[in-house]
């Protein structure tokens, strides 16, 4: 007979820890590219259909969760100015919704460490507000199904359904209707991504949008090729590049410049969303005159899909 201390105290707090419910969790909430981007039509509700391949990459934030002793009111700081702290931020309407949804009675102390910009088109609030509905359920006992939480969710974004996939899927509708689509690229092919100091105020994008001048290829026909070819540049067409390009005109030079400096190294070059990020797919190297020009501060590179 062997006594194994440490063995012994694992035991013990194995059974602590299935007694007692616990109180923090750190949760990464991954960012989005859209591969392509098609508007396809403008809905009577004054929202527009599109259909797009949405892929999640390595940048993203870190969010930490604690149980708060109040019953009354969710705490949330950040390490960046300029993100609001109530519930105009998607954190807290996301806490606020699974509680009306489920009845729950936990408020929550939060952290965000925010490394994903705003305004960039890359879907951070909406992956931190799926990240929130799944850590409230986590808390909950998960009383609730992944695929509820994803149905809910859509009442306060419509990318946030997205970010209950499996990291690539197509979306339609709003965005809400998802189709998950297996590893349509290799997981770890390399991208740049480059923000510029403005951002794109996607209203302003929407209202300049012209559905008689956008691209009349078959989305559908785009994923199909993409998924059997890899990513090419005739490929990656976003709709929202026109008009995004007219309310900010520096964003299309950029667009430019990054293609040209790249002298083929990118296998494609786009804007995401509805700006103002334009990534650079298929090359780890940002472009020289990033590293020159103060305007481009914020640059990322991202090595690795986030696919499960």
């Amino acid at each position: 007979i062997v006594y194994d201390p440490d063995e012994r105290l694992n035991k013990l707090a194995d059974e602590v820890d299935k007694e007692a419910p616990f109180s923090r969790l750190t949760l990464f909430s991954p960012c989005k590219i859209n591969v392509f981007l098609r508007i396809t039509n403008k809905r009577e509700d004054g929202y527009h259909d599109l259909a797009s391949l949405f892929h999640t990459i390595s940048l993203g934030d870190v969010i930490k969760f604690s149980l708060s002793p109040s019953k009354t009111k969710d705490r949330l700081s950040t390490n960046v100015s300029g993100v609001p702290l109530d519930d105009k931020n998607l954190i807290i309407k996301a806490l606020n919704l699974y509680r009306k949804k489920t009845g729950s009675s936990n408020f929550f102390w939060v952290h965000l460490d925010k490394k994903v910009p705003t305004g960039a088109g890359l879907g951070g609030g909406s992956s931190n507000a799926a990240t929130a509905l799944w850590a409230a359920n986590q808390f909950n006992g998960s009383v609730a199904t992944e695929k509820e939480l994803q149905q809910w969710s859509s009442e306060i974004g419509s990318d946030i359904p997205f970010f209950f996939s499996h990291g690539a899927a197509y979306c339609t509708g709003r965005g809400e209707f998802v189709q998950d689509i297996s590893h349509p690229l290799p997981s770890d092919i390399p991208m740049v991504l480059i923000k510029p100091k403005e951002a794109c105020s996607t209203a302003e994008v929407y209202k300049r949008l012209r559905l008689d001048q956008t691209s009349n290829v078959d989305p559908l026909t785009l994923l199909e090729k993409i998924s059997r070819n890899g990513i090419s540049q005739d490929m990656c067409i976003n709709d929202l590049e026109p008009p995004a390009f007219e309310v900010l005109p520096s964003l299309k030079r950029l667009k430019q410049r990054v293609t040209a400096a790249g002298r083929g190294q990118y296998d494609a070059v786009f804007m995401s969303g509805s700006g103002s990020t334009i990534v650079g797919v298929g090359s780890p190297d940002p472009p020289q005159f990033v590293y020159d020009d103060d305007d481009y501060r914020e640059v990322f590179l991202s090595g690795k899909l986030q696919v499960v």
